[in-house]
């Protein structure tokens, strides 16, 4: 099933957009082939304010996001998972305010393990469970546990006047790419787990981690969860076509020769996830680096 992307995002780095009353975004300037155009760093409320996903160290934004928030007081710091491309900017942004970071919990998976791309580092002060509500003078947020794309990833669904529900759907939803799913972190059964979870919600706005919003977002979670099964049965027929195979080595017949050479590995990730997902449910198994089918 084809996904239609939704790319055209012309804010400026740096530069604040109101994009719905009360939530204004920031974007970072890293962008990069798993960025997009960069991190959005949103800001909840008014006068007393939360900050979602300050992005990296990069003095550029914080000094765009301490103008945007100029004559306010930032009383929240929300981090949605623990990606370098996240979390690692709290740090200043907390000795900037004062505010007190909170998340679902550290990087679960530990850089020797293969926790790449994790932020080691950071701890938040206060621990967000599933259903975890945080407030301030005139925002709500309700923390939804959505591992998948990391294991520690949250949402988080706003409350408002409006009749219609507002999500930060982070980096499990967006609208410019489908998300990466990278072992031992990164969960294929998780993911699909908690795509099922927020069509449940039937929110209609996603404010994602990259990339613009995402307007009428059921159609696209379901094109995204059929997306990912018609490659998972793609990834079953190629190893037992050619297994015992190395994912790097099946990444041909299930992506193609048209994917972007510095995507493979990446896509070799999520080949992984898909057979550990296949393996879990008995259709595939492992023999060291090698996986046939089942």
């Amino acid at each position: 099933m084809s996904i239609r992307h939704v790319r055209d995002d012309a804010l400026s780095h740096g530069a604040v957009e109101e994009t719905v009353p009360g939530v204004r975004r920031i974007l970072c300037n890293n962008p990069g082939a798993f960025t997009f155009r960069g991190t959005n760093t949103w800001i909840i409320g008014r006068g007393r304010v939360a900050v979602l996903d300050p992005g990296p160290v990069d003095e550029a934004h914080l000094a765009a996001i301490l103008r945007a928030v100029e004559g306010e007081t930032v009383t929240h710091i929300l981090v949605s998972h623990t990606h370098r491309d996240h979390s690692p900017g709290v740090a200043a942004l907390q000795a900037a305010t004062g505010a007190p970071s909170l998340g679902f919990g550290r990087h679960v998976t530990p850089p020797e393990a293969g926790g790449e791309g994790g932020d080691h580092g950071f701890t938040p002060d206060i621990l967000l469970p599933d259903g975890a509500v945080t407030e301030g003078d005139a925002w709500r947020v309700t923390a939804l546990h959505t591992p998948g794309h990391c294991a520690n990833h949250l949402c988080f669904a706003l409350e408002h006047d409006g009749p219609a529900g507002i999500l930060f759907s982070a980096d499990h939803v967006m609208g410019w790419s489908t998300s990466v799913v990278s072992p031992p972190d990164g969960n294929m059964a998780d993911y699909m787990a908690s795509l099922g979870k927020l069509a449940a919600r039937g929110d209609a706005l996603y404010l994602p981690g990259h990339g613009p919003p995402v307007r009428d977002p059921m159609p696209y979670v379901a094109s995204l969860a059929a997306h990912r099964m018609e490659r998972e049965a793609k990834v079953l027929d190629a190893v037992r076509r050619h297994g015992p195979a190395t994912p790097a080595a099946l990444v041909p017949p299930v992506y193609g020769p048209e994917l972007d050479p510095r995507l493979v590995p990446a896509a070799a990730r999520s080949l992984l996830a898909h057979l550990v997902k296949l393996e879990g449910e008995g259709l595939a198994a492992q023999d060291g680096e090698r996986w046939q089918g089942r």
